[in-house]
């Protein structure tokens, strides 16, 4: 009777009228029970989501299931890969005798095929490069990730302002040091006589935070050529959606750069987006693994900022799924915004993981079918507890679901491969090239060459006077020249626009 009561449960539960994507079957007293499939409806993707479990329970190959099917479908993935272990997604897996049982259980089809994959990078790994300008980010968003008092803010707005002012594209790392270093010194009287003093202590604070940034190469990550968000949206001609792949293994000790390119990426894409409200099916999927290196090293007020924009952009038609060991790696208000869960087994080997398995438990809807705390321990790989949101934003009834393998190769890429893979891209060429055009770095300098004194012997007093009133006049001059010629400056700040607001 539990039995036939538990298949009508699911039954309802994951039957929609509109399209979905199918994960696996559900299973009931441990084993998968035959065409009652855990399907997720297209039109909540956007509702955000979290999967999380232990090491080696299977949440890579969950990902890349769900990357398959979103593909299929015609939806663009970003998938931020922390470990190296998804670019298999590119070649065709193969049937054995495991997948085969595995799939027959469940009455699900099996199909090896390949995806469209763009492999991208922030680091020194090939790729597609990744970069963003400093005009960009604006005054508000940097001054969050450097984590800058009130003070400090106040300073950083006022550089960005007399850049603006002055014409001084401000591109990557160096135009911004430059600039800090001007303000302090040769132009600290022009600064101080247009927009107030600025304090030598608060520009040498900032200068500190920046080349911690910088050390973390951030300075491979600001510059141009910027990435255009709609790069991402790419359909190939069979009508699968690109699977983009952000290869980021070597940056795992570099949390700074991590989150400082996550928050920039999410308040790009809110504002380049368009409101689309309910639609029928998300414009783009982002999969963040090894999530908790976005929020390790945050500050209270870049969490503020993560979380915000977490509420916010599903509207623009933006799903985020975040892939953690522990779902309590995963800040609280965050955590409330994910529609979809998909948890594997966690283990309990020590008091504080039995007190985590408790508040995972607690996440998830009550049923009469399974004890929640006890059998997320008992989770075999590659099986999950799983409740998403249906078509009315409901929770589905909790199942422990047999997640179905990947159609894909459950392996990596060679290297032959990925630079084969690299090599054909139409964005390499785009977005490889490295430009350093005249910006606020070299202007300064020639600024400060061309205004400096040569050095002279005064003969008298009278000599003395003359030749300063001489220099003062030609530094004028030269300033006046200088500050009014007209400079085109990159895009200012989709970024900074959002945040004025």
């Amino acid at each position: 009777m539990n039995l036939e009561r538990f298949k009508q449960q699911i039954k309802e539960g994951y039957t929609y009228k509109s399209d979905f994507i199918t994960i696996g079957g559900a299973m009931f007293d441990g084993k998968a029970i035959a065409d009652h499939h855990i399907n997720i409806p297209l039109k909540t993707l956007n509702r955000h989501g979290l999967v999380a479990g232990a090491t080696g329970t299977g949440k890579t190959k969950t990902i890349q299931v769900l990357s398959e099917q979103l593909s299929k479908k015609g939806i663009p993935v970003l998938m931020m890969d922390i470990k190296g272990d998804f670019s298999g997604i590119a070649q065709a897996g193969e049937l054995n005798d495991f997948i085969a049982n595995r799939h027959t259980q469940m009455n699900l089809p099996f199909e090896p095929q390949a995806f469209p994959v763009e492999l991208l990078t922030i680091s020194k790994q090939n790729g597609v490069r990744l970069r963003a300008t400093i005009s960009e980010f604006g005054p508000v968003l940097l001054s969050r990730i450097l984590d800058l008092n009130d003070t400090q803010s106040g300073i950083m707005s006022l550089i960005f302002k007399y850049c603006d002012d002055h014409q001084l594209p401000l591109l990557d790392l160096k135009d911004l040091k430059k600039v800090i270093q001007y303000i302090t010194n040769e132009g600290k009287a022009e600064i101080e006589s247009e927009y107030g003093r600025v304090s030598t202590a608060s520009t040498g604070a900032i200068l500190r935070k920046l080349i911690e940034l910088e050390q973390q190469d951030a300075d491979l990550f600001f510059g141009e050529t910027s990435f255009d968000i709609q790069d991402l949206m790419r359909i190939d001609e069979n009508g699968k959606g690109y699977v983009n792949i952000l290869r980021l293994n070597d940056i795992q000790d570099k949390p700074k750069l991590f989150s400082t390119f996550m928050l920039c990426l999410l308040a790009e894409v809110y504002n380049t987006m368009p409101e689309q409200g309910d639609s029928g099916q998300p414009e783009l999927v982002i999969f963040i693994d090894e999530a908790h290196l976005i929020f390790k090293e945050a500050t209270k007020a870049l969490l503020d900022q993560i979380e915000t924009i977490v509420k916010l952009i599903r509207s623009k038609g933006i799903g985020l799924y975040f892939i953690t060991q522990n779902p309590t790696d995963i800040p609280d208000g965050v955590l409330a915004q994910l529609g979809l869960k998909i948890q594997h087994a966690l283990r309990a080997f020590t008091d504080k993981d039995r007190k985590a398995i408790k508040l995972a438990s607690e996440n998830f809807p009550s049923t009469e079918f399974y004890k929640t705390n006890e059998i997320i321990t008992q989770l075999g790989t590659g099986e999950a507890l799983v409740t998403v949101l249906n078509e009315k934003g409901i929770p589905t009834p909790l199942a422990v679901g047999m997640i179905r393998a990947p159609m894909s190769r459950m392996d990596i890429l060679t290297s032959n491969e990925i630079d084969g893979l690299i090599r054909k891209s139409t964005l390499t060429h785009k977005y490889n090239q490295l430009i350093d055009r005249d910006s606020a770095y070299e202007i300064l300098n020639r600024k400060i060459s061309e205004v400096k004194p040569e050095p002279t012997t005064p003969k008298t007093k009278t000599a003395t006077k003359s030749v300063k009133k001489e220099e003062s006049f030609l530094s004028k001059q030269v300033i006046k020249v200088l500050t009014s010629a007209t400079f085109i400056r990159g895009a200012f700040g989709v970024l900074n626009k959002m945040f004025k607001k």
